[in-house]
């Protein structure tokens, strides 16, 4: 497979001693599997089989990670590090061999999670709409027929971030984001949504 530029430039990028870390990770990755992508999802180099995510790689100031995308069923500690905790040299990481076994380990996890079939779906208990969002709603008609239009999750959204709130004053701040918000037919979090 070939190797996208843009991971030799995280590459080199990064802190010196993460460098010969990420080479070998990247290294041992294209040798294990002969049909791995590499490109860059959320900042980080990814890599890819069958067009999903698989595994990442990332370097910080004083470490880099290592993990594969299910990693769970690798059998190996899952943690915001990945399955390898933090890297600071290539002593951190398994024998060339036994990181070649968890590679195909995670294939075997990855290839049975996709072809599993769908968990079923089960529908969440209504939640009422609180009287004091309703009052609300009822003094901006333009933020009544907003809420109203959107999707039954989004909708759910707004309500359960209002009925979360612990203290009165939050209560009422987010119930006048809301309004202003589902005036203008926005969801809770409309800004996040082409990130």
């Amino acid at each position: 497979m070939s190797q996208d530029v843009r991971i030799d430039q995280k590459i080199a990028a990064a802190a010196p001693f993460a460098q010969p870390i990420l080479t070998y990770i990247r290294a041992v990755m294209h040798e294990a599997i002969t049909d791995i992508e590499e490109t860059i999802k959320w900042g980080m180099p990814f890599y890819l089989r069958n067009g999903k995510p698989f595994a990442m790689m990332s370097s910080f100031k004083a470490h880099a990670a290592f993990g594969f995308w299910k990693g769970r069923e690798t059998g190996k500690e899952d943690d915001a590090m990945g399955q390898f905790g933090r890297l600071t040299s290539l002593d951190d990481l398994p024998p060339k061999p036994e990181l070649i076994a968890l590679i195909h380990a995670a294939i075997v996890a990855s290839d049975a999670a996709a072809s599993a079939p769908p968990k079923p779906k089960t529908a969440k208990p209504p939640i009422a709409e609180p009287e004091d969002f309703t009052a609300a709603l009822a003094a901006h008609p333009a933020a009544r027929s907003g809420f109203d239009a959107l999707p039954p999750g989004a909708r759910r959204e707004y309500l359960e971030w209002i009925v979360q709130s612990k203290r009165p004053e939050t209560r009422t701040a987010r119930i006048e984001k809301a309004v202003a918000q589902t005036a203008e037919g926005k969801k809770l979090n409309w800004k996040y949504e082409n990130c």
